[in-house]
């Protein structure tokens, strides 16, 4: 038998070690010096435990507090949908420590330190890293990206959804209504599920509006997202060791890999009969957003060029995030309307004095006061967005605590919208008229404690596109119809990635 010269086993052993070491380094020096250094400046959580961190034991506390329906029509959502934030608030106070694994996470609800971390003024701040599922999901794309990636797309988000151009977009919201509420003439008297309904509608406004395409072309892709969503959230609190799927995949990431390769096939037709006609010149609709991006993709300039992926990553995220969060606010606010019937009418009484039963215009929805107030209060109770997420990129302080770079962040949205010291006693009751004077007053001036749609340089992009359409939709449902909720109707908010009614919502439909 030949030897194995001494200099290889020396080498392999070397490597060997140096794998030793940064295991040992990942898995626990570095959380143990970070887990001292935060209880040393008095933020506490559970203790890191190896392997999973606190994983398990906020899977298990999620399963119990989701797994049935509510009792009640209360609007006390935050110990269900996070009983882990909730609980440890109570525990450790505003600001705690958690493990995702080895990965510290760093939960701030203090609205103080809230409002640093996403105003980011110094930089130091920027989108956390997405890996696994949530990478194959979002990818590169406006919601991930940082520094030139982000600003150059950014640009041309801000200009596609302007509010000259949102303008030009309100025709076509409203004929995608009015489509879908000729066939609610066939559920008159009888019981609806409007969130499957608004689903729908929602994703055929993105197509018309964003993408010039009817819903029949992108219905295949919205329905992969959906899936490929699904399965992003049902592997969030399960850890998988670097490496392991080389080897050995679980189902899960088998179809996960299939739908992103799918997802970008079909994106990537839509993109070329664009490309084609817009050589061609027959396309009508180069100024949306998927041609401006298909521009940038092939632009002269480099500096100003996008990648393949990146363009293929802004458009998955569009179809997923373009519509799910306007499905999600359309559904909670028509569920509050339904059961708080004064304020149904109210609204009802301001849309018909304004519009008759015309359809809506621009100018009139900007000025439907009490109806921007229930919209508020119903983003308050219900935020689509649930957590916003940063990493510490440099050693910094933030207030008076000193953080490690690497550390990431989490911004519990729910916990701030919910926090009875800055709401009042009342917080779990719907009160629309607490925004009459403006989100600085119902605030208190205090600009983090109301983020549906984050802060800073980096909020939504898309806040006044998914705004405009839900009061488009509302006042073209409350011209027409009286609601009320089903008894067959089900309370079941649910964290699907957005907030969810899981179960629907009923209501019966009453033509005025």
């Amino acid at each position: 038998m030949a030897l194995v010269p001494v200099p290889i086993i020396f080498i392999l052993s070397l490597l060997l070690l140096r794998l030793l070491l940064t295991f040992v380094r990942k898995a626990w020096w570095t959380p143990i010096t970070i887990q001292k250094m935060m209880k040393s400046q008095g933020i506490k959580g559970l203790p890191y435990e190896f392997p999973h961190g606190n994983t398990r034991v906020i899977a298990a506390m999620r399963s119990q507090s989701m797994n049935d329906p509510m009792d009640n029509m209360s609007h006390d959502i935050f110990p269900r949908i996070q009983p882990h934030v909730y609980s440890w608030i109570k525990t450790y106070g505003l600001n705690f420590i958690n493990w995702h694994g080895p990965d510290a996470q760093l939960f701030v609800t203090d609205p103080e330190l809230v409002k640093e971390v996403l105003n980011n003024r110094e930089g130091a701040y920027p989108k956390m890293d997405m890996v696994g599922y949530a990478k194959k999901l979002l990818g590169e794309s406006l919601i991930t990206n940082e520094g030139e990636k982000w600003a150059k797309v950014r640009k041309l988000a801000n200009h596609t959804f302007h509010a000259e151009s949102l303008k030009k977009m309100i025709p076509e919201m409203s004929r995608s209504i009015e489509t879908m509420l000729e066939k609610w003439k066939d559920f008159e008297g009888q019981e609806i599920d409007v969130h499957k309904e608004f689903g729908l509608v929602t994703t055929e406004v993105i197509s018309r509006t964003a993408f010039g395409s009817s819903y029949v072309e992108g219905k295949h892709i919205f329905e992969m997202v959906a899936r490929l969503t699904a399965i992003t959230v049902r592997n969030v609190y399960k850890l998988r060791f670097p490496g392991i799927s080389l080897i050995m995949k679980t189902k899960d990431e088998t179809e996960a890999e299939k739908l992103e390769n799918a997802i970008k096939t079909s994106i990537l037709d839509i993109v070329k009969k664009r490309k084609e006609n817009m050589d061609e010149g027959v396309d009508e609709n180069g100024s949306d957003y998927l041609g401006q991006l298909v521009k940038m993709a092939n632009d002269s300039n480099e500096s100003k060029r996008i990648t393949v992926e990146q363009m293929i990553d802004e458009l998955k995220t569009i179809y997923g995030a373009g519509h799910l969060t306007t499905t999600s606010l359309l559904s909670w606010t028509v569920f509050l309307l339904a059961i708080n019937q004064e304020w149904q009418d109210k609204l009802r009484e301001e849309v018909v004095g304004l519009f008759g039963q015309k359809i809506p215009t621009s100018d009139g929805i900007a000025r439907l006061k009490m109806m921007n107030m229930v919209i508020h209060e119903s983003l308050r109770l219900y935020p689509p967005v649930l957590t916003v997420t940063r990493k510490v990129e440099r050693d910094i302080k933030l207030g008076n605590l000193n953080l490690p770079a690497g550390l990431n962040i989490f911004i519990s949205i729910l916990a701030l919208h919910h926090n009875s010291e800055i709401w009042g006693k009342d917080v779990h009751c719907f009160r629309p008229e607490r925004f009459a004077n403006g989100v600085a007053k119902a605030t208190k001036n205090n600009a983090a404690a109301f983020v549906p749609f984050g802060m800073g340089p980096r909020t939504c992009v898309g806040l006044n596109f998914t705004t405009n359409e839900a009061k488009i939709a509302l006042s073209m449902i409350l011209q027409r119809y009286k609601f009320t909720l089903s008894d067959n109707h089900v309370h079941y908010p649910a964290d699907v990635y957005i907030l969810t009614p899981k179960n629907g919502v009923q209501v019966i439909l009453q033509l005025i």
